[in-house]
């Protein structure tokens, strides 16, 4: 990698009431905290009426091409991720087509309003289509220790918080390792860069 080359990170997530925009806030410090890294912040277009106010730009397709990694958060919808990020990866078809996306690292986040609420099985179904996509995934090792004793949130599949509407702010064990996560995420893109 040249010194003046920049590794782009998406950070794209849907948040209906501001908990996974937080988490997507967070991971995105971890990846500019990296020297050579950039994190863009971006949205999916909600396809259901929302008085939630969209800070970050709608993804593009081009975007999420160009991009050198990528972090995808959803809000815990029924175990699943939201039906407008859904939608949004249903539209992808061109990138699969030809392989824009594989052997690009990827990680995923969520966020629900109780413990039992589908976390894991939310990060599962957004590691779905990244792995079609030829994607490489990773999620946050047992290194961390705030992985051992956070009960507000974190799973080995990736960062997550257990949050009620609107609140503020997260858990500070859960922003470390949405932080942690961003960095492993920048390093782990780098380091391909170089190959």
């Amino acid at each position: 990698m040249s010194h003046d080359q920049t590794i782009n990170i998406l950070v794209l997530y849907h948040s209906r009431h501001g908990t996974t925009q937080q988490l997507a806030r967070h991971i995105a410090r971890g990846v500019a905290s990296i020297a050579h890294c950039k994190a863009n912040l971006r949205t999916v277009a909600d396809i259901e009426a929302s008085d939630y106010p969209v800070k970050d730009p709608i993804v593009t397709i081009q975007e999420l091409k160009q991009c050198d990694g990528l972090a995808l958060g959803s809000p815990v919808w029924f175990g699943n991720m939201s039906a407008a990020m859904k939608h949004f990866w249903d539209q992808t078809t061109s990138l699969w087509l030809t392989g824009d996306l594989i052997d690009k690292p990827a990680c995923v986040f969520t966020s629900s309003s109780s413990p039992h609420g589908g976390q894991e099985t939310t990060q599962q179904s957004m590691m779905l289509p990244l792995l079609h996509h030829g994607m490489m995934i990773m999620g946050i090792p047992y290194s961390e220790p705030n992985l051992h004793t956070s009960l507000q949130g974190g799973t080995p599949y990736g960062a997550s918080s257990i949050s009620k509407q609107g609140q503020q702010p997260l858990d500070k064990q859960v922003t470390e390792l949405a932080f942690a996560q961003g960095q492993r995420l920048a390093k782990a893109a780098l380091a391909l860069s170089s190959l």
